[in-house]
């Protein structure tokens, strides 16, 4: 029988496709390991009777993702046209099966240079804020990133080359100046690197609802919607002009001064959550990434958002 463990720790084979999909059993499949995941084993798996990814949950993710939550999201993002379908959702089996979106093209950095791509870009990022819809997480940026310190102290594991309490104490002090309340929250995605994002081919768009998708939702909640940006920006890293300019298109003409502060306030709270994810992930994950790197840089990116926000807008902490 298939468990999480078993499948984390060993090929995914198509024994274990006809596990997950008895109806399946007897038909040819092809698998294929993808590549990209830091947090989970991915496998896109093919018959005649559909086209998916299966996505193993990671070792001890349950620390930090709720998957009835993401399993939610999925199935709410998916209405509005932003997300693939869900097609089975295994917790006790440590799976989760999505639509496979084919003919389509995995973004990455350099993309987001492309001013022509701004539009397909932020449409769908405006149509999660947008969309009025409840997920059942809440994500309070300072809240999570309180969260993973825990998750660390609990882990034992001790990193005294960085300020982590000294810079969770200006963090804190940054989200009273912030200052939004949970009912100014909005649907987000909350992990909006640039390989979440998938463009369809211009010779298959025909075959679409729309050009752009986004995908992998473990990280979804009601957020502040400039923090999901700021998040965004945290991961792409293009330079001011690109910000700018895809901020522009974001807001198309409404309130821009006000929304890319509030993005660039929120800018050292994805840094940290994903500086602190990274060292948690150092301590409990099988996959082979180098996430003290991975966690050196956030935490130094970090550091530089407190000193250009200090900088630019004279707000110090």
């Amino acid at each position: 029988m298939c468990s999480a463990t078993r499948l984390l720790d060993q090929e995914f084979t198509r024994e274990e496709c006809y596990e997950l999909l008895p109806e399946w059993k007897g038909l040819e499949v092809h698998i294929t390991q993808l590549s990209g995941g830091i947090t989970n084993k991915l496998y896109r798996i093919q018959s005649e009777k559909g086209d998916y990814t299966v996505r193993i949950y990671g070792d001890k993710t349950d620390l930090f993702i709720n998957r009835d939550y993401e399993a939610h999201a999925i199935r709410e993002m998916s209405k509005i046209g932003v997300s693939s379908k869900m097609i089975k959702y295994m917790p006790e089996k440590g799976v989760t099966i999505v639509e496979f979106i084919d003919d389509a093209i995995v973004l990455t950095n350099d993309h987001f240079l492309d001013k022509s791509l701004y539009p397909k870009i932020v449409d769908p990022i405006r149509k999660i804020h947008a969309s009025g819809l409840v997920l059942e997480k809440i994500f309070d940026p300072l809240v999570e990133v309180m969260k993973m310190s825990a998750i660390l102290k609990g882990l034992k594991a001790d990193y005294p080359e960085f300020d982590i309490a000294g810079t969770i104490d200006r963090l804190i002090k940054l989200s009273s100046i912030i200052n939004i309340p949970e009912s100014g929250y909005t649907p987000c995605h909350n992990d909006l690197l640039a390989d979440n994002f998938i463009l369809i081919k211009e010779d298959a768009q025909h075959k679409y609802e729309f050009p752009m998708y986004i995908i992998d939702w473990e990280y979804a909640g009601m957020a502040p919607k400039y923090y999901d940006i700021a998040d965004m920006f945290q991961e792409i890293l293009v330079p001011r002009k690109a910000e700018i300019q895809i901020v522009e298109a974001y807001c198309d003409g409404y309130r821009f001064d006000r929304v890319l502060y509030l993005i660039d306030l929120f800018k050292p709270f994805p840094d940290i959550y994903w500086f602190l994810w990274s060292l948690i992930q150092l301590n409990i994950s099988k996959i082979e990434f180098d996430y003290y790197n991975y966690g050196k840089v956030k935490y130094e990116n970090a550091v530089e958002n407190l000193k250009f926000i200090k900088k630019e807008y004279g707000v110090a902490v």
